[in-house]
């Protein structure tokens, strides 16, 4: 049986995938960046039975509120989905540690996001990444045999850097990457005000994708030439040409084409096409950029340090 303290907190960061959507899940390398937002979980022992499970938003508003009995069950709460998700994770870290919820009392776990769900900085993967610490399992392990997925923001939510990440023969390999361009500063990250569910995103991408072993090719060259990029015209080029593969192998225009045709820089979707963040590269003032942007309606807008662990 694992011992716990009374009290054990852990921390896990957000991420935003820059290069290598979709084909990473067939071996492209992409490159990642963990992001200063993240979320926090707080376990305490508790003096009733059972599990006790809370998720607070980055207001401090409770989202899900969920009881489990200690052999990882779900009995109720506020969102059958979540707690039946729940039970899929403490299920399989049973079949890992038999005894695991076996304590003499029950659990308190109270989880704390520190930016807007909607955002999808990876409200599920840093809730894995916490879960699987504390229950000292494989955090990829653990999203296999629950939500699924190419993993990169499991390697995200455990990292202090910029990384590579990359599956081989379906293992997930990670390496820091010094990803610390001289023209960061002309690097912005804007939401789109729409979170895009990466589930559908995959399967829109299997659906219209084969065996591509030169696309992936292309994709991890594209990665490790951002990586050696000098210039932000350099890395300009590199991003429209990543695109206009992607465009190409998705069947989906463009985000640059689709809604900021006008824009006299760059713009790249980040994860799942049509939600969630984008970043935009631009050669012209911060105050001109974001004015540009929030023109269009789109108001959350980073600069690179702003919202990338550096």
């Amino acid at each position: 049986m694992i011992e716990h303290t009374a009290i054990e907190t852990f921390r896990a960061n957000g991420k935003l995938l820059l290069s290598g959507e979709y084909v990473v899940l067939d071996g492209a390398m992409a490159l990642a960046v963990p992001t200063r937002y993240g979320q926090d979980m707080v376990v305490s022992q508790s003096k009733h039975q059972g599990l006790h499970w809370q998720s607070l938003d980055h207001e401090g508003k409770v989202w899900f509120d969920g009881q489990f009995n200690l052999d990882g069950e779900y009995i109720k709460g506020n969102d059958e989905g979540v707690g039946k998700t729940l039970e899929q994770m403490f299920q399989y870290i049973r079949t890992i540690h038999q005894d695991f919820f076996k304590d003499k009392n029950g659990f308190s776990i109270k989880t704390h996001l520190d930016f807007p769900r909607n955002w999808g900085l990876g409200s599920s993967s840093t809730m894995i990444y916490n879960l699987a610490q504390w229950a000292n399992v494989d955090a990829f392990l653990l999203l296999e045999n629950s939500m699924g997925g190419s993993g990169y923001d499991i390697a995200c939510a455990g990292a202090n850097y910029p990384i590579l990440y990359q599956i081989q023969f379906k293992t997930p390999f990670t390496r820091n990457a010094y990803f610390d361009p001289p023209f960061k500063d002309q690097l912005y990250f804007i939401y789109l005000g729409k979170k895009q569910n990466s589930r559908s995103g995959i399967k829109h991408y299997r659906d219209k994708v084969g065996d591509q072993p030169q696309l992936i090719s292309n994709i991890s060259i594209i990665t490790n030439r951002m990586l050696s990029a000098t210039t932000i015209s350099e890395f300009q080029s590199l991003v429209k040409h990543h695109e206009k593969m992607i465009s190409s192998i998705i069947n989906l225009p463009r985000i640059k084409k689709e809604r900021f045709d006008d824009y006299w820089g760059q713009v790249k979707s980040l994860g799942a096409w049509g939600g969630d963040f984008i970043m935009a590269t631009s050669k012209k003032s911060r105050e001109e950029t974001e004015m540009y942007f929030k023109a269009k309606g789109y108001d959350v807008f980073f600069a690179y340090d702003e919202l990338i662990l550096t």
